[in-house]
């Protein structure tokens, strides 16, 4: 209990939370496909669920309009509402010189270059769940001030074993004597992960962590931290490999130089994939029920997506825990000291 009331005491902690928040509003693309069609289309329906778009719908008839906002040479900032894009039959139509075409904005007039930093469905989900961390951990950190010496209750009980076991199982043994200083970061991207990952699992959840925009500047922060990190015995094993010989060099340089960057693009790729195959998935089986439209198919598709929608609450904390294990080995490997042979 000690250690966790310490982690929330730093102040690293909620300001890494609110960094990754910023950079990851500015990187994510606004991707999203056409509206319902009359005709019911799997391919439509799971492209829509799956992917972001100006607007969040939660149910036939229960949208939710987002700020669109834009910024051209000509016009410079404009402010509105994506419901501006539909007339009273929810048909789409043009509005102020921009049309809504397959999730882009895009200017009537040729030639224009417009950058859109609309609030999207995915950025609106990342505002809720970085609220919703602040409001549990700083609930949890508020419980250990005013109960410095008691055993933890509520949300304390249930987080403190996560948050001890990422500190003992993950940081320690593979960052070794400095583990403390990335400590906060490796909670931090744990959390994120995580709770992205449940929230798009509930009806109407955007799929932040299935975006690849997303797990790209996750994986970056990695990166950035490892390289930064990196002491003379990490460049020196990438500049000169022990045991390789002198003319050999030249060619294990590029292989050295292409591992860096190979171990991030890793984490981008697996985190994508899974997150937004298993959602493919359970649409895929719910599918099945207006594709065949039969009373045994029916039941047998709830079925199957009832039990993968159980496997993806597995995956999303494995999901979190496999970024933050992997993040914790470069870390490691970046601050590893030199040792001998005899002693290795």
């Amino acid at each position: 209990m000690e250690i966790v009331q310490r982690i929330f005491q730093r102040s690293q902690f909620f300001p890494s939370i609110f960094y990754l928040f910023s950079l990851l509003s500015f990187s994510l693309p606004a991707w999203a496909a056409e509206g319902e069609a009359e005709e019911f289309s799997p391919g439509e329906m799971i492209t829509h669920h799956v992917t972001d778009a100006h607007e969040w719908h939660f149910a036939d008839g229960l949208t939710l309009p987002l700020p669109v906002i834009l910024y051209s040479a000509d016009q410079g900032l404009e402010v509105f509402s994506s419901s501006r894009f539909y007339d009273e039959h929810h048909a789409q139509v043009e509005y102020a010189g921009y049309r809504y075409d397959h999730g882009h904005i895009t200017p009537v007039e040729e030639g224009r270059h417009v950058y859109d930093l609309s609030i999207t469905k995915n950025v609106a989900s990342m505002f809720l769940s970085v609220i919703l961390l602040f409001v549990v951990f700083f609930s949890i950190s508020g419980y250990y001030k005013r109960n410095p010496n008691q055993p933890p209750r509520g949300l304390a009980a249930f987080f403190e074993p996560i948050i001890i076991f990422i500190r003992d199982d993950i940081a320690k043994p593979n960052i070794g004597p400095r583990y403390e200083r990335y400590l906060p970061f490796l909670l931090t991207i744990f959390f994120f992960i995580w709770f992205n990952n449940l929230l798009g699992l509930l009806p109407g959840g955007a799929n932040l962590t299935g975006n690849i925009a997303v797990t790209a500047v996750l994986a970056f922060f990695t990166l950035l931290i490892t390289l930064f990190s990196g002491n003379k015995n990490y460049w020196s094993h990438i500049v000169a490999p022990p045991g390789v010989p002198a003319w050999l060099l030249p060619i294990m340089w590029p292989v050295e130089i292409l591992g860096i960057f190979t171990k991030p693009f890793s984490l981008m790729v697996r985190l994508f994939a899974n997150i937004t195959a298993g959602h493919i998935i359970i649409l895929s089986l719910m599918a099945l029920i207006f594709i065949f439209q039969s009373f045994v198919i029916g039941p047998v598709s709830v079925a199957f997506a009832t039990f993968m929608n159980f496997l993806e609450l597995f995956v999303a904390i494995l999901q979190a825990y496999i970024f933050t294990m992997l993040s914790a080995m470069y870390f490691g490997q970046a601050v590893e000291e030199h040792h001998d042979e005899a002693h290795a």
